[in-house]
């Protein structure tokens, strides 16, 4: 999950008061400009409303698309609520945690998958489809991993995870992150790559080898590479797709048995440099490579707004609405999956919070589980989307 704050025009504007000698100056400048921009990026009059509460699992469903998001299990144990409204609305489940190395692997030589089977069985039981996130990531490592893996043994402990993890749940799992951010062009390599602990172990092929093991220990999975940062028009960003466009034409012509392309999709409610025609360019490579697309971890930070909760939630509605209204305009993508179903157990709480300490507001439904417009933005989205 991305932490990384993006750099604004706001911010640029802000820098560039720092001619002025007046600090009062430069606070009522400041001030002025993010108002405006706020104003610029609401509309009051902007209408959310939906036909009727049909859940969001269905209405996607009608389209050939799949709706669910993530959540923990301690989250579907202790509140009954929750659990029956992701029932409800959510026709795939996936494991924010328990699926993450160091929650199946407490030591070298021992995995855990109580957790993961919990939900797997919860899945089961309601009807839904069931994700694995992440089987290859730089974080979300355990603590025993950097005294203990190096680059003589690292091969034997990345082919034992992949496959003892997808081994285990063969059959049960709509589809796997295999290889999560991979790519980061601020490390400037030539090939756009990350330096991550597995890249400087084994070299740029440890990607394409996750993807055989996971595909011969669980052929029937769909098998994806899932990204950040690529959404808004601003060079890092643009960087970001091209390094990602070159990560998966290589690994198509390699013959990988890669089957889609995950977008996380973790969206600023204050960022307004979003370029529909440059996203759907983007998109549409990816499709004409064989690939499915799916939306993996979509919320909307609502940290650098007003705090005017009528104002907020426009604004986050809205964006939900002008993202998804791109994205599924491409018939390549066959899934939406929030990062969690209500604002009281979102990671931004703690990732990205509010400065003024107010709760973050920026899933479909709020702290109490009651629908926001975010909800009906989706669900507009859904019901205007072309039909796979």
């Amino acid at each position: 999950m991305p932490n990384r704050k993006l750099v604004t025009r706001r911010q640029a504007l802000w820098l560039s008061l720092g001619t002025l000698t007046s600090i009062g100056a430069i606070a009522t400048a400041k001030a002025g400009y993010e108002s405006q921009q706020i104003e610029s990026l609401d509309n009051s009059k902007r209408n959310f409303k939906v036909a009727a509460y049909t859940p969001l699992k269905k209405r996607a469903a009608t389209k050939g698309i799949i709706y669910g998001a993530a959540i923990r299990r301690d989250l579907l144990q202790s509140n009954p609520k929750l659990a029956a409204s992701f029932a409800q609305q959510c026709g795939i489940l996936v494991p924010e945690w328990e699926l993450k190395w160091n929650f199946l692997r407490p030591t070298p030589n021992r995995f855990d998958f109580t957790a993961g089977d919990w939900l797997a069985k919860f899945a089961r039981t309601h009807g839904m489809l069931f994700r694995g996130h992440t089987l290859v990531w730089h974080e979300a490592l355990p603590p025993w991993f950097k005294g203990v893996v190096n680059r003589q043994n690292a091969e034997k402990f990345l082919v034992e995870h992949i496959a003892t993890v997808t081994k285990h749940y063969a059959g049960q799992v709509h589809s796997w992150d295999v290889v999560n951010e991979a790519t980061k062009p601020g490390d400037k390599r030539s090939d756009g790559l990350r330096n991550s602990p597995w890249l400087k172990f084994l070299g740029p092929d440890y990607i394409e080898l996750a993807f055989r093991v996971a595909a011969e220990k669980d052929p029937k999975a769909l098998l994806v590479y899932n990204d950040t940062e690529l959404e808004y028009d601003i060079p890092e960003h643009e960087a970001t797709r091209s390094a990602i466009l070159k990560l998966l034409e290589r690994l198509k012509s390699r013959g990988t048995p890669i089957h889609a392309f995950g977008i996380q999709s973790h969206l600023w409610g204050h960022e307004n440099r979003f370029n529909p025609k440059k996203l759907r360019k983007f998109l549409a490579d990816v499709a004409s490579l064989g690939l499915k697309i799916l939306v993996t971890e979509l919320d909307v930070r609502d940290k650098n707004l007003p705090k005017d909760l009528k104002l907020r939630d426009r604004v986050v509605a809205a964006t939900y609405e002008d993202y998804l209204s791109v994205v599924l305009d491409e018939k390549a993508v066959i899934a939406v999956l929030t990062w969690g179903l209500s604002d009281r157990d979102s990671w931004i709480s703690k990732y990205a919070p509010r400065s003024d300490g107010l709760a973050v507001r920026p899933l479909p439904f709020d702290s109490n589980l009651k629908p926001k417009l975010a909800w009906n933005a989706i669900a507009r989205a859904f019901d205007r989307a072309p039909k796979r």
